[in-house]
């Protein structure tokens, strides 16, 4: 499997070890002709051109992605982000901070959705035979 990997383009490596094979293979299954050029772009782009530099770790970029997401109303995107946090090594601890931050510098009401949307998905992630990646978008 090492080697399948390693043959892999470095931004779906990158999707894979965020989000997990069951989120990716199942975004890959249903993707159309439509918006296939658009997942090619969020593959090469989000996941090879930003998610794939070593300045920062996945850790560091899940905190940042979850309060962008949060301040941005983002629901869906964020709920996948704090799923995602298992991957990253991210802390139900790092998610509250990033969203203490949301609510000074984006506002109290985004914060308040997206602790309701974080409590909500650490709760699903604790149950028996969650997965880190849920569903696709």
């Amino acid at each position: 499997m090492a080697d399948t990997e390693d043959a892999l383009p470095a931004g779906e490596r990158t999707r894979r070890a965020v989000l997990g094979d069951a989120h990716v293979d199942a975004a890959q299954a249903a993707t159309t002709e439509f918006d296939a050029p658009f997942q090619d772009l969020i593959t090469s782009s989000a996941w090879e051109r930003v998610w794939s530099r070593a300045d920062w770790s996945p850790r560091e970029r899940s905190m940042v992605t979850i309060a962008l997401l949060a301040a941005l109303g983002h629901e869906e995107e964020l709920a996948m982000h704090i799923r995602a946090t298992a991957n990253t090594g991210a802390s139900a601890e790092d998610i509250r901070e990033s969203l203490m931050h949301v609510a000074i510098y984006a506002g109290v009401p985004a914060a308040n959705t997206a602790f309701r949307i974080a409590k909500r998905t650490l709760a699903e992630l604790a149950e028996p035979n969650a997965t880190a990646a849920g569903d696709p978008p």
